[in-house]
Parts: C-alpha cells; structure tokens; sequence
C-alpha cells in the first residue's frame, strides 16, 4: 500500500510518496514561506497561511492520485509551528479544509526522523556519522554510528530566522555576518560535537541542497547529481563572499534551481560553516532526503 508524508518547515512544504517497497513515486517542494515574520513566538502571517494552505490542497489531491486520501498522509510541522502561537488553530483549519491531520513535532523527534531519512540511499557508514538538517526556523544535529544515535537536539538557528535577526534581504555587511557567526557558535556549545567525534558529517535541507547546485553550476535541479555530492568549507566561504555585495534580485540570478532561497543562502553558510568547524571537518556529504523520508521508514 503507498504511503504519503508532509514535511511543513519554516520555509518550505515536502510532499513524498512511495511505494509498498519503499521506492519513490513522487517527491515535491515548494517554498512558500510559512515562517516568514515569525520571530520566536509570533503568529503565522495570513498570506503565508492562506498560501500553505492552498499547497496542503493540492498536495491532498496528488496524494489521492496515488490511492493515499487525505486521512492516510502523515504530515508533520516542525520549528515554525512549535513557535507560532496561532498554529494548532490554523492547523485544526486545515483539517477541515484539506482532511490532513498534522502533528507537531518536538525538535528532538525531528533529529531522529532526519536521521532516518537523511541515511538512505548513501554508502553504509560504521564510523560515527553527523547528520545535520538546517532548516528556515531551527538546525537538528543527531550524532551516532550504524542504528544507534547518541545525540540529538534542536538548535533554534535556521537560516531564514537568522537572516531576518541579522542580515536582512540585501548586502550583507560584513560586521552583521560576523555577529551572525558568533551567534552561531554560541547556540552550538550545547551539542558536544566530540561525543563521539564525526567521521562524517551529511548536510540535509533545501539551503544545502541548493547551495550544492551552486557550486556544480547547475541550472536545473539534478537529484542524482545533488545527492552524495560534496560541500566543503571553501565552497561555503566562497559563496557567502559572492552573495555577500549583491541585492536581492542579484542573488536570485545567481540560484537557477531555487531562486526563493537566494536571500537566505548567506546565513545557511554561515551555519553550515560554524558547524563543520565544531565538529573538526573541512566538508559535508549533501543527502537530498531528511524527514520526509524518515515519516515514510
């Protein structure tokens, strides 16, 4: 029987569906913001709202297509709902609307489904393994070997959250990347990146994804080319320098597979940078996967 999961982030909707042996049938993004404004404990904006909801529709009726209803999809939201106050009404909305029920998910939950899903699909790996999901809202770290995950936690930096608290939309000032940075490394002293130490870090969400489109310089989105490939700190340094002088509309030229996620790519790097640099590695496997495959596991 085929199984549907949602995956509602603070920038972006995933839809997945799979077959009884697990194979893909359907996997779709969309960006629509959702977190946008949110701060730390704001409310969901009415157009990002009316937007998402509109998107859970449709995805309702590809998920049908498929012989999944409504009432059979697992859908889960993650940072942005655990800090929108008028989320469990919205999402009571929406069951209305759409049949889709929707749980909100503790961080900790969300750094173990990531794991699951993060892994597939990659060469098997008995060292011990950092699986990071950078997010719009909130960064999951879940560090282990083989089935057995030793930590895991939410760190509430993503890169549309900082981007908003720190760089704004246009040139980034390099004093304004600094603090960002420094924030950063602050936030992350509570993960103990030595226990045990990563072998291997695999990076997991639309902004890795998208910046490894960047460095190969693709102009439409290639799965098999995205998925196992590599970013390292050089590349991210690299393009924080690029992005850093341009405007909004400038960026946006420069990220042809994702144009949305343009205004949020200096923030994402910076994230992903500080990361690698507290668990000692100078590059990151890029896994196209995460939650959505986790729900489905």
């Amino acid at each position: 029987m085929p199984r549907a999961a949602i995956d509602i982030g603070s920038n972006s909707l995933l839809l997945l569906v799979v077959d009884d042996d697990g194979v893909l049938l359907h996997d779709q993004v969309t960006v629509v913001g959702l977190g946008q404004g949110l701060g730390d404990r704001g409310l969901f904006q009415p157009d990002r709202m009316a937007l998402a909801e509109t998107t859970l529709g449709e995805f309702a009726e590809i998920a049908a297509t498929f012989d999944v209803p409504a009432g059979r999809i697992r859908a889960v939201a993650t940072s942005a709902a655990r800090r929108a106050l008028n989320a469990e009404t919205w999402f009571a909305r929406v069951k209305r609307s759409t049949g889709i029920t929707v749980s909100i998910i503790s961080g900790e939950e969300e750094a173990r489904l990531t794991w699951l899903g993060a892994l597939r699909d990659l060469p098997a790996c008995d060292s011990p393994l950092l699986v990071v999901d950078l997010g719009g809202g909130s960064t999951e770290l879940a560090l282990g070997t083989g089935d057995d995950i030793a930590q895991r936690v939410s760190i509430p930096v993503g890169s549309v959250r900082l981007t908003e608290r720190f760089l704004g939309t246009e040139a980034t000032e390099r004093a304004n990347l600094s603090r960002c940075k420094s924030w950063v490394d602050v936030s992350i002293q509570r993960f103990d990146f030595a226990a045990p130490k990563p072998a291997t870090v695999v990076g997991v969400g639309g902004t890795v994804t998208t910046l490894s489109c960047m460095v190969q310089e693709l102009t439409d989105y290639d799965r098999d080319a995205v998925h196992g490939s590599e970013l390292s700190r050089t590349n991210l340094q690299r393009t924080m320098e690029m992005l850093m002088p341009l405007s909004s509309e400038e960026r946006r030229t420069l990220v042809p597979t994702s144009p949305e996620r343009a205004d949020y790519l200096v923030a994402g790097a910076a994230i992903l940078d500080r990361v690698l640099a507290a668990a000692g590695q100078e590059s990151l496997m890029v896994s196209d996967r995460g939650l959505r495959f986790g729900l489905v596991s």
